[in-house]
């Protein structure tokens, strides 16, 4: 199946639900995967949200969804531009409830990264993120 495909959608809902706040999207064409295709909408939609919503209203900013080596193999990511965290704070983002930010600054529960790792562990991949405070982060997942 064609993520990118799935992908896309998610995007263009972000932007019907939100006119004022419009970042760059940049989508690969290229990605396929197999895989259950509900389960992966769920959780390409949830990165996707996660990366609109912490683009924050600060000009200039963009998503992009797509692939690139690690570790070896090809990390597919969804990558933020602008705001991040620090790193010895990785470990939490994928928790339930976990959150890096205040609400006031960033509203969600709290779930939508605690969403996207057992999808991804149920097709046999990981997910993980890399970021550099108020410079970006990086969602990466494998499927296996």
């Amino acid at each position: 199946m064609d993520l990118t495909s799935l992908a896309q959608p998610s995007i263009q809902e972000l932007q019907q639900r939100h006119p004022g706040h419009l970042p760059r999207a940049v989508f690969r064409e290229d990605l396929d995967a197999r895989g259950d295709e509900r389960l992966l909408r769920v959780a390409l939609g949830n990165l996707l949200s996660i990366a609109w919503k912490l683009t924050g209203e600060r000009p200039e900013t963009r998503i992009r969804f797509g692939a690139e080596p690690r570790d070896g193999e090809v990390g597919l990511l969804c990558q933020r531009y602008r705001v991040g965290f620090a790193m010895q704070y990785a470990g939490k983002l994928l928790g339930t409830f976990q959150r890096l930010h205040a609400q006031d600054e960033f509203p969600g529960i709290g779930i939508g990264l605690a969403i996207v790792q057992p999808v991804i562990h149920r097709h046999g991949g990981r997910v993980w993120a890399e970021g550099q405070r108020d410079r970006g982060a990086t969602f990466y997942f494998m499927l296996g």
